[in-house]
């Protein structure tokens, strides 16, 4: 059985096209994921802002966190959208599935 971390850090692999080790802590996780972000805000900015689309970043959400916390790292921040939205995928998902079980009684 996987554990939830693995979970997150194989859907952000997925969502990024990137190849991270399942088997890190959510800080590495959280430092790797800056990382790459500095990488995209410097090299390849229309990326990142199609891979936040794509994710289904909050836009509103995003330029307010980076507004009202301007001495934080912006790379840092947009990680731990990445891994909270990461996080509510894996919950809806989880959800959908305990709501879809149909009783045997009722299958075709």
């Amino acid at each position: 059985m996987t554990s939830p971390e693995n979970n997150i850090v194989a859907g952000i692999n997925n969502s990024l096209g990137i190849e991270l080790q399942e088997s890190i802590s959510m800080d590495e996780l959280k430092n790797l994921l800056a990382g790459y972000i500095h990488h995209l805000i410097s090299g390849n900015f229309n990326k990142l802002v199609s891979i936040l689309y794509r994710i289904d970043i909050n836009e509103v959400k995003l330029k307010q966190l980076l507004e009202n916390n301007p001495a934080e790292d912006a790379g840092r921040i947009i990680a731990e959208l990445i891994i909270q939205r990461q996080i509510q995928k894996i919950k809806s998902r989880k959800e959908n599935e305990s709501n879809n079980i149909i009783p045997e009684d009722d299958k075709w």
